[in-house]
């Protein structure tokens, strides 16, 4: 998502968020992509007839009126826009016994899956939240003797791709050369099972776009083994940023997964800003001319078309972020906004909080 249009996002939920009804009398509607807009106006029209019910004259005042206006707001659009629609709609003042109905349609940055009619003492925001999530992709794998799951974590979202079941017997308890023939019989299909969750995971991994980590748990010493056996190939292995220690091999094993791992999930989205900073601070020690900082040197970089990457900190604040980020797009210039959570975060803020890697050098 480009940052100009996350920042405009994140400052209508703001505003959105800071809105409470005294009572169930705020109107949210999710409109999916690729829904007819005509079944949503047509259910409105009938939420209109259940108001009429409500008790309180200054409830059903405000549910009516937003409604209203919501309905008057679908009136502009021929159409369900290509991403889905939210649309928001309720009395936004403060004074008791004062109406003040205002609507917010908002067209989301990517496809919206959500349908949704609500009428309560807040908006509901969660969908266009997630939207606002690292949308970085995690592999996700439980493993033990008996089964495994594998999954994929993106932004909250945990989605299972496959959960399997082993052929391996349990420990055989007897002694004496039975025992030792089957051990040796249980260690081979041991090793089989590795193979096929590994070919599983392979499969699954290897249609992956922006697979960023992959996060590995059990509830025994199968998950080591499994990956110090050789069993994943290396561009997998390599890819293997936690082994945790959990309770399940199921969805539920998977959920457990992602908690215990949150530290690192953290660290991973921190640490690429670490780097960042970090080559941009070495560039500007050996290669000067090769990188731009402060407002106004980052602003005519970026004006020339000399900008390739702007690091913006966090700390400059939201209507700087959403200026440059809309200058940006406008010339081909990435952005990133850097938090104030590291060392190297703090330094970019010390500097002014803008910085540019340069296509060339700019006199």
């Amino acid at each position: 998502m480009d940052e100009a249009v996350k920042v405009k996002l994140k400052r209508v939920l703001k505003e959105l968020e800071s809105i409470h009804g005294r009572h169930t009398e705020l109107i949210t509607v999710y409109i999916p992509a690729g829904y007819d807009l005509n079944l949503t106006r047509s259910q409105l029209s009938q939420e209109q007839g259940t108001a009429m019910n409500i008790k309180s004259k200054t409830t059903r005042k405000n549910v009516l009126a937003s409604l209203e206006k919501a309905m008057q707001e679908l009136k502009l659009y021929r159409q369900t826009p290509p991403n889905g629609m939210a649309l928001f709609s309720g009395n936004a003042s403060q004074r008791e016994g004062v109406q003040d109905i205002k609507v917010w349609a908002i067209e989301p940055p990517v496809p919206l899956a959500v349908k949704m009619y609500r009428c309560d003492q807040d908006f509901v925001l969660e969908p266009l939240k997630d939207m606002l999530e690292a949308k970085n992709v995690y592999g996700l794998l439980v493993i033990d003797h008996k089964d495994a799951t594998i999954g994929l974590l993106k932004g909250k979202s945990i989605r299972v791709l496959k959960s399997m079941d082993s052929i391996v017997p349990g420990k055989y308890r007897a002694g004496g050369q039975s025992a030792q023939r089957f051990e040796r019989v249980r260690e081979n299909l041991t090793r089989d099972w590795y193979r096929i969750v590994a070919t599983q995971m392979r499969g699954f991994m290897e249609k992956v776009e922006n697979l960023k980590g992959i996060i590995v748990g059990g509830p025994g010493p199968a998950k080591e083994n499994f990956l110090d056996g050789g069993f994943l190939p290396n561009e997998l292995r390599n890819k293997v940023i936690a082994v945790q220690d959990i309770g399940y091999t199921n969805e539920s094993g998977l959920q457990e997964l992602v908690e215990r791992s949150q530290d690192v999930l953290k660290s991973e989205e921190v640490m690429e800003e670490k780097i960042l900073v970090s080559q941009f601070l070495g560039k500007l020690s050996m290669d000067p001319d090769s990188v731009a900082y402060g407002k106004d040197e980052v602003k005519h970089a970026i004006e020339v078309g000399g900008a390739e990457r702007l690091l913006i900190s966090e700390s400059v604040g939201d209507e700087e972020i959403e200026k440059f980020s809309e200058l940006a797009g406008r010339f081909g210039t990435t952005v990133i906004v850097v938090s104030r959570e590291t060392k190297e975060g703090e330094q970019l803020a010390q500097l002014g909080g803008f910085a540019a890697f340069l296509r060339f050098r700019i006199d």
